[in-house]
């Protein structure tokens, strides 16, 4: 008789979104998460998701290559595995589908940057509880910038990786006319999304305007795309800038939560004066519209101690714009909801 071998279900991986508190030993809901964020940082900073990009590995060639012990490869890898991140293939180790797309060059995005990142902001977390006494930040993320300008590279690399996530639904979602011209891109770093739109919209150039710290490396990345004689960078504070006349798109992406509600409603009323008659806005961010959820909650909280300000909800972004003049505003959520929000808006 045949039978069929019918592999089993993978484990389903815990949604670390959702509240926990469950815990049989209450301090494993401090120390398993701390853990968990160790071995990835650390896996990512070794270099192990991208070692194993090519194919399984034998413990000692994986060590071999990390240039690490065996032991630390193998007590690393081991606990890799019992959180989802590794699989055993026999003797072999190798990376899950998930790591693999997510964490390696040879995925759809690679968020090790984002890895390297939270290597940097990881120091700044001993400093919540102090920042809750103060109700914000004794420095903000962009003074510290100022005195240690590495920050604001591997900030703009991280950004970069989450570009290469929110780019589809930015094309998607962003109708940029035949007749638009000039693009506008405020806090755009790592110039990744004046570079996707101006690759599909042959007609566009663009004008990059962020912190110094920030476009450190936003020439070489343009360059290598060959627009530099489209997309061009102009460091300096948004709000006080010279943003070099009348544009057709401006993006204003992940920038809105950096700053307060007053200088939101300038910079939405300087964005209509900056914008050609029939110009398009483009807000992406985290709105404050979504009561009980545990990735916005965190976010509210880093926006404490790295820079003291704060997300908004939608309508306080109608009546930012409204009371600019503009008009045609349009909200759309993006899948999944963490990957925030975007709002549209013409001016007549």
């Amino acid at each position: 008789m045949n039978t069929r071998h019918t592999p089993p279900a993978p484990a389903a991986r815990p949604d670390v979104c959702q509240p926990t508190g469950s815990a049989e030993l209450a301090m494993l809901d401090v120390y398993m998460p701390m853990m968990k964020s160790a071995a990835i940082l650390s896996a990512g900073k070794l270099g192990l998701f991208e070692a194993l990009a090519d194919g399984p590995l034998a413990i000692a060639s994986l060590a071999d290559k990390l240039q690490s012990s065996l032991r630390g490869t193998a007590d690393l890898a081991d606990f890799l595995v019992t959180i989802g991140y590794l699989e055993r293939q026999g003797e072999q180790f190798a990376n899950t589908a998930s790591t693999q797309r997510w964490f390696t060059s040879a995925g759809r995005v690679d968020y090790t940057p984002g890895l390297r990142w939270t290597l940097e902001a990881w120091p700044m977390m001993g400093d919540l509880s102090a920042a809750v006494r103060r109700g914000g930040p004794q420095t903000t993320l962009w003074q510290a910038m100022e005195d240690r300008p590495q920050l604001g590279a591997t900030f703009s690399a991280y950004m970069d990786a989450f570009a290469g996530d929110l780019g589809p639904d930015l094309l998607a979602h962003v109708p940029v006319a035949p007749g638009h011209r000039r693009l506008l891109d405020l806090g755009g770093s790592h110039g990744m999304h004046s570079i996707r739109f101006c690759q599909r919209h042959p007609q566009l150039d663009a004008l990059i305007v962020d912190l110094p710290s920030a476009l450190s490396e936003t020439a070489t990345t343009i360059a290598r795309h060959d627009l530099s004689e489209r997309i061009h960078v102009s460091p300096g504070e948004l709000l006080v800038h010279d943003w070099h006349g009348q544009h057709d798109v401006v993006l204003y992406l992940s920038v809105a939560h950096n700053h307060t509600a007053d200088e939101n409603t300038l910079a939405i009323r300087q964005i209509h004066e900056a914008l050609n008659p029939g110009g398009l806005l483009v807000i992406h961010e985290y709105l404050a519209d979504t009561p009980g959820n545990a990735f916005m909650a965190a976010f509210r909280l880093t926006l404490l101690y790295e820079t003291g300000t704060q997300t908004y909800r939608h309508e306080q972004y109608q009546t930012w714009l409204e009371d600019a003049g503009f008009s045609g505003i349009r909200r759309i959520d993006l899948d999944p909801l963490e990957k925030g929000s975007l709002i549209l808006a013409r001016k007549a």
